[in-house]
């Protein structure tokens, strides 16, 4: 597997992970990570991040560390419940003033959107969560990353990024036609799945050169044939696909652990998100691991439509039964699927100012809330809206201050 060089910086001690390889990197040897060094891993319910000062590249109108102050507020669960918390910043008053410190449950598992104009930290936060997470036991973080933000989270003890690929046998036969723009209904589509099912069926692993043989030894018209080998030659471009690539649990468990798809075409970075989504669930649902994973998914519209939509569905439906939860971000709520709002047990809504963005909230806002989303949604910057399902209340809170370098700032022309 290759793993990225971490980013440089003052305000944690980088760590490397010491367990079995992840399912979507790129293989390097097969020998195990280093031993960690460093911070260790909190216990449950504490943080134990360096020492060292907050990072300061973020948003501005955020507080200083809050790791010092009082149990806070705990969003979704019931009061009186007990377990592992998410530190998320504080209350903010509507005069400004910072209130009681605030928190989100991880003591179970959670459906979350994550949403906010460009540049008012939607991904920020998200990095905030994914800082938590990682400091916590029993629950493991992966980050989604589209963009290459996220590098920063993997400066976190036993932390890493991963560049994307997939084993074959992520995908089953009757998504290879989609995946490789072919109609299933068509003969190269219908050829194309039926071979794929006949490999992933026989002695041999699933691997495209596997597939290619098969379908140079199909009984089918040479033009079919020709067709379905150009469109995989496309596939084979996108250099994503290992037929070595370990499974989706070995990623579970792990140190924080972010999946780096910036290079990939929106394609190749469905078929990503649709074979950790779906490959998460299934791991959770057969019970093979006493650690919950939360899956954190950046820039979501990218994935929650075409090849991936349905595992995503499976995740929001289903997925806390196993013990899976999913956050997802974006700065066009009105471009996910309603699914994704309506079974949203926790929404962190960032200014909007899209009135198709505002109206995506209405429609799925909780008969519970008396006023209007859209008119109670925070102007400044990491300033966040949190409904919470679980009190039936909604919260506006103050963003704390990342503790690894946030990626996600635009570049100006001054800076250069």
């Amino acid at each position: 597997m290759t793993e990225r060089d971490l980013p440089s910086s003052p305000h944690v001690r980088s760590g490397t992970n010491s367990r079995s390889a992840g399912p979507l990197g790129k293989r390097n040897g097969s020998g195990p990570f280093g031993e960690a060094e460093g911070v260790s891993c909190g216990v449950s319910g504490t943080h134990q991040y360096d020492s060292g000062s907050a990072a300061t590249n973020g948003p501005s109108d955020v507080p200083s560390d809050v790791s010092s102050e009082p149990t806070p507020h705990v969003l979704g669960r019931e009061p009186g419940s007990g377990g592992p918390i998410a530190r998320l910043g504080a209350f903010l008053a509507r005069d400004g003033s910072t209130g009681a410190p605030v928190g989100i449950d991880l003591d179970g598992p959670h459906a979350g959107v994550l949403v906010g104009k460009r540049g008012t930290g939607k991904s920020y936060t998200l990095g905030v969560l994914a800082e938590e997470i990682a400091a916590t036991v029993g629950v493991s973080p992966i980050v989604l990353d589209p963009m290459g933000v996220f590098e920063g989270i993997a400066a976190l003890p036993d932390g890493r990024v991963l560049e994307a690929t997939i084993h074959p046998e992520s995908l089953p036969p009757d998504r290879w036609p989609e995946i490789a723009r072919l109609d299933p209904d068509r003969p190269p589509g219908s050829l194309l799945w039926r071979v794929v099912e006949a490999v992933a069926d026989g002695s041999s692993r699933t691997s495209l050169s596997a597939i290619r043989e098969a379908i140079a030894d199909a009984d089918a018209p040479a033009a079919t044939k020709r067709t379905v080998e150009n469109h995989l030659d496309l596939l084979a471009a996108w250099d994503v696909f290992d037929a070595d690539a370990p499974s989706v649990g070995s990623l579970i468990g792990g140190g924080p652990t972010v999946v780096d798809c910036r290079s990939l075409p929106p394609a190749a970075t469905k078929a990503i998100g649709y074979a950790l989504a779906r490959g998460i669930y299934d791991h959770c649902v057969g019970g093979t691991s006493d650690v919950q994973p939360w899956l954190l998914v950046d820039e979501a519209h990218a994935f929650l439509e075409g090849l991936a939509a349905d595992a995503f569905r499976t995740l929001f439906t289903r997925g806390r039964a196993p013990g899976v939860s999913v956050v997802c971000a974006t700065q066009r709520p009105s471009a996910l699927p309603p699914v994704a709002v309506s079974q949203s047990d926790l929404v962190i809504a960032h200014r909007l100012t899209d009135e198709r963005d505002v109206d995506a909230l209405r429609v799925a806002q909780p008969t519970y809330l008396a006023d209007d989303l859209g008119d109670t949604l925070p102007a400044g910057v990491g300033r966040a809206l949190v409904v919470d399902d679980a009190t039936e209340g909604a919260h506006t809170v103050r963003v704390r201050e990342r503790h690894t370098v946030h990626g996600g700032a635009s570049p100006s022309v001054s800076d250069r």
